[in-house]
């Protein structure tokens, strides 16, 4: 496998995500313990919910569009969020959990709860909180998910374009939209590369392997190709390019207006509500019948 010196690493991967609840090994200030109880409790939430999709609040009519998608497909949305945004607007046949009653940190991304999914859920799936999916492709998502075996995902493979097509070590898979299962999660877990970075820190890091992973990029997903390559994971690829123009992000914006730097700081709600109009979104997706009532 090739690997990527220092020199050549970005700059952000320093600081990126450095919160305790951002699922960042080289921040996280609990115990091993304390993170596993925590999910047992979660897994009482969740009892008897056969197909759970995680949405994640960082902006209200985002996330109340992005469960009556989930809705629509015939899964359940699990709704957690970002502290710093507060709880959204929980609708009827949605289950909402706090992710972050244990801990009560500033920050939390999904990734933090996603890391530990055996402990709580037969099968999970997620998304970002800035994603929107026409009708169509989000029936063809939940039929891949629900044809997942245990020990297997379903995640988007991100090679970091054409620049690095000839650079597998940049390879990731990216926590776009994707699925996991308890066996797929639970080996993760055992094998110390999951969904949190970065994963040479992962308290189940084989001694032996510490220094290669240490040499990888750092960013989520990562683990989850490495699990792949080192240890035969089966991941079933999700295509990016059909996924574009449903992200409302500011990746490849050069008009983006930014609010805060990228990092445990930055406004995301308040960003994606800035530079995109939801219903312009919605509209262009054939999905303003699902926006509700502002």
């Amino acid at each position: 496998m090739a690997f990527v010196s220092d020199s050549l690493k970005p700059k952000w991967l320093n600081q990126f995500n450095s919160a305790p609840g951002a699922g960042d090994w080289g921040t996280y200030d609990r115990s091993v313990d304390e993170l596993l109880a925590a999910a047992d409790e979660w897994s009482k939430a969740l009892a008897g919910i056969e197909r759970p999709w995680l949405c994640w609040n960082v902006s209200s009519r985002w996330c109340e569009l992005q469960q009556r998608l989930v809705q629509e497909v015939g899964w359940t949305p699990v709704v957690g969020y970002d502290p710093r945004y507060g709880s959204p607007k929980v609708l009827p046949g949605s289950n909402a959990i706090d992710f972050n009653a244990a801990f009560a940190y500033k920050v939390m991304y999904f990734h933090f709860p996603l890391e530990v999914m055996f402990r709580f859920a037969d099968r999970l799936a997620f998304w970002h909180s800035d994603l929107l999916v026409r009708l169509e492709r989000m029936h063809e998502l939940a039929r891949l998910f629900e044809s997942l075996r245990d020990g297997e995902v379903a995640a988007v493979k991100d090679t970091g374009g054409r620049r690095y097509l000839l650079t597998p070590s940049r390879w990731r898979y990216w926590e776009l939209v994707g699925c996991t299962t308890r066996g797929a999660s639970r080996s993760q877990w055992e094998h110390g590369a999951g969904w949190w970075r970065p994963i040479h820190k992962h308290p189940n890091c084989p001694p032996a392997e510490r220094n290669d992973r240490s040499r990888l990029l750092g960013d989520h997903g990562f683990g989850i190709m490495y699990w792949k390559r080192k240890y035969g994971g089966r991941v079933h690829d999700i295509r990016l390019r059909p996924l574009l123009e449903g992200h409302c992000t500011s990746i490849n914006r050069p008009d983006y207006k930014r609010l805060s730097p990228d990092g445990p700081n930055r406004q995301m709600g308040a960003e994606i509500d800035l530079n995109y109009d939801i219903e312009h979104v919605a509209t262009r997706l054939s999905l303003r019948h699902l926006l509700g009532v502002a």
